[in-house]
């Protein structure tokens, strides 16, 4: 018996279940945390693929600075508590949530049944990924001229939320007392 079926189902169903633990958590850090163990479980699934750098690359920008980016807003936010409580809402506004979601969630089923698009190959082969020294190289050579600019793109929309997140809470430690 192979025993890779078995990691990813584990690592799969590690990654579902901790991503419902992302949405039904009311704290927001609770939230993160449960966050950070679904993103190992994709780079468990990534190294099983015998991607290890985008295992690597999943945990160290994924799983360390994003996350460390996300708990830093988190707290410096103060939105430790929660703000919204489904379990005190009105009962018609749950089943129209989960109506609205079950609706969408046959939307995109059907749209994805539908469509006549086909995946296209990729311009590369697995012997000229070989031939130009690797996935590393082929993906590093990729990402720093053909995708520069969404790269640096990237990089300063994640400022930009740093920057804001910043005025924020700035605004809101020098308001007055209670008007917060």
């Amino acid at each position: 018996m192979d025993i890779s079926p078995v990691f990813f189902y584990l690592f799969a169903g590690l990654a579902i279940a901790f991503s419902v633990l992302v949405v039904l958590k009311k704290s927001p850090v609770a939230s993160a945390f449960c966050l950070v163990v679904v993103f190992f479980m994709f780079a468990g699934i990534y190294a099983l693929l015998d991607a290890h750098l985008i295992a690597a690359v999943q945990v160290l920008v994924y799983a360390g600075a994003i996350m460390v980016l996300f708990v830093f807003v988190i707290m410096l936010l103060n939105a430790d508590s929660p703000s919204f409580d489904l379990g005190r809402s009105h009962l018609g506004l749950r089943v129209g949530a989960v109506a609205a979601c079950v609706v969408l969630l046959g939307l995109f089923v059907y749209a994805f049944r539908a469509s006549p698009l086909q995946v296209p190959p990729g311009a590369l082969t697995a012997a000229q990924i070989d031939a130009a020294g690797g996935n590393t190289r082929v993906i590093s050579r990729l990402m720093f001229s053909e995708y520069i600019l969404p790269f640096e793109l990237t990089s300063v929309l994640l400022l930009a939320g740093i920057v804001g997140a910043v005025a924020i809470a700035k605004r809101k430690l020098g308001a007055p007392e209670g008007t917060a």
